[in-house]
């Protein structure tokens, strides 16, 4: 049996609350909070840097945080992450000279690895490093900006990505981020993804009716998963 996780992209939450939304999310049922940095560089926005993440450390969050470093050059900003407690550092192929090197700066670093792939960017330049992979996160909208919808391709990639990971031997997990949401969610599981992005999606669904606001549409991600032929 597949196990399924949901990773709330806090891009998506009220950041004037930004420790109050994580408690609720996690206390809701999520399993990771998921932490995007963009760095108007590698991609066309701004967002957060290592000190957020120490302040969701040192207000208590001890669950995962899977960082998605979307900046360029990306070695420089590694040790910092690490030592702001990331658990995973994810990072794109096109934001590093050398992948081998900079994945395993993350490992020396003390956090997992992850690489990103954006819709275009194919799925060859994991081959030779898949033994320094704890990761493979598939955009299935193009990075920059939360609320996009879904690139239906994105289905076949995955699909290659499970095959190519199980053919491998080795233990990396598949994410998926870019316009998960309650409709589309089980078709994703079955094309092959274990970790599941969810930005706007989750965060946009708060109901004051929910103890911690987020039960209702958790509960909805993980029934829909429940269905996943896998």
């Amino acid at each position: 049996m597949a196990e399924f996780k949901i990773a709330p992209s806090i891009l998506s939450a009220d950041f004037a609350r930004l420790g109050e939304e994580v408690d609720n999310v996690l206390a809701s049922g999520a399993d990771i909070v998921h932490f995007d940095v963009m760095d108007n560089h590698y991609v066309p926005n701004l967002t957060i840097g290592p000190l957020v993440c120490d302040a969701l450390r040192k207000h208590g969050v001890t669950h995962e945080i899977d960082v998605h470093l979307m900046v360029k050059p990306v070695d420089r900003i590694i040790p910092d992450f690490a030592q702001a407690g990331a658990t995973f550092i994810t990072f794109h192929p096109e934001a590093s000279e050398h992948i081998d090197r900079s994945l395993q700066l993350v490992k020396a670093e003390g956090c997992k690895t992850g690489l990103v792939f954006n819709p275009a960017t194919p799925l060859s330049l994991a081959e030779h490093v898949l033994d320094k992979v704890d990761r493979i996160l598939l955009m299935s909208v193009n990075p920059g900006f939360g609320g996009q919808k879904f690139i239906p391709h994105t289905l076949d990639k995955l699909r290659q990505a499970r095959k190519m990971i199980d053919e491998s031997g080795y233990d990396i997990d598949l994410e998926i981020d870019g316009g998960v949401n309650v409709n589309n969610i089980r078709e994703i599981a079955e094309a092959g993804a274990r970790t599941f992005v969810a930005g706007s999606a989750v965060f946009g669904a708060a109901k004051d009716s929910d103890p911690n606001r987020y039960e209702t549409v958790i509960a909805a991600l993980r029934e829909e998963l429940a269905k996943a032929n896998v």
